[in-house]
């Protein structure tokens, strides 16, 4: 077992190759500890070449929305009243704390998505 740090493009795909062959080898073995140790590197690379950032919290929302065929007025027992919904979704209010909580509780968006870019009260 030669290991090397994946340091170029070519080497990241050599890399997911290998680890695409040992996926089915048994647990305490040589191959399987080759296997944690390349899924080890290959995270780090991604890490490094390959990060998402979590979205806005404001688009955050409006996925959610999209998802599950929401539109602004559903959004109401959740964040306030449509004036405040309006003002949220276009930018021109921060969220509150409790307006993060009932997002996350009631539509199942995580918290690193709310708690983005724009500052909250």
């Amino acid at each position: 077992m030669i290991i090397k740090p994946i340091r170029t493009e070519d080497d990241y795909e050599t890399t997911l190759q290998r680890i695409d062959i040992l996926m089915d080898v048994e647990p305490d073995t040589e191959e399987f500890d080759e296997l944690e140790i390349l899924v080890t590197l290959v995270e780090s690379y991604e890490e490094k070449h390959y990060f998402i950032d979590a979205p806005d919290p404001i688009s955050a929302i409006k996925f959610r929305m999209e998802q599950e065929d929401l539109k602004q007025k559903d959004l109401i027992p959740i964040i306030g009243d449509s004036a405040v919904v309006s003002k949220i979704l276009n930018g021109q209010r921060k969220l509150t704390v409790e307006m993060i909580k009932n997002l996350h509780d009631q539509l199942k968006i995580p918290f690193e998505s709310l708690f983005g870019k724009i500052a909250i009260n």
